[in-house]
């Protein structure tokens, strides 16, 4: 499983000019599932994610987790991740999850981050979505379940 997840001050997907989810303050998430995912790739995504100390502390450190600062997260399905461009130019898709696989990994992603007590809003699987966000730093972190980087 391959995450981008960014700071953001505030963030919404939109669907069709409809809001399909909105945060404040918290985390973008941009999810790819890979095929071969299991459940060990959600779990370690889900702890790198709750457990990310990205916001800043009285001393303006980053040293605070989500739950420290009261943040939700915006989860958006992003296969395009997966993306290969290591030949050519054009990207090549063939490590990114099938549909069927990719939106059970994306919703247990969620729902585990719920377990957690971390509200979590969502775009709408498997649609054309436009992101909107303020990132704050900026602040971007990568996270890769299999560790490539």
């Amino acid at each position: 499983m391959r995450l981008v997840i960014q700071r953001v001050s505030g963030a919404k997907v939109t669907v069709d000019g409809h809001i399909a989810g909105e945060i404040g303050a918290g985390y973008v998430a941009l999810v790819g599932a890979e095929e071969g995912d299991t459940i060990k790739d959600i779990e370690y995504a889900v702890g790198k994610t709750a457990g990310l100390r990205v916001f800043e502390d009285a001393g303006g450190k980053m040293n605070l987790a989500l739950a420290d600062v009261g943040g939700a997260i915006l989860a958006v399905s992003q296969f395009t991740l997966l993306g290969d461009v290591r030949k050519g130019r054009r990207p090549s898709f063939i490590d990114a999850a099938r549909p069927e696989a990719a939106e059970p990994m994306f919703n247990a992603y969620c729902d585990a981050l719920r377990a957690l007590g971390i509200r979590v809003e969502t775009g709408i699987f498997q649609t054309h979505m436009e992101v909107s966000l303020v990132n704050d730093g900026p602040v971007t972190i990568l996270i890769d379940s299999r560790r490539r980087f």
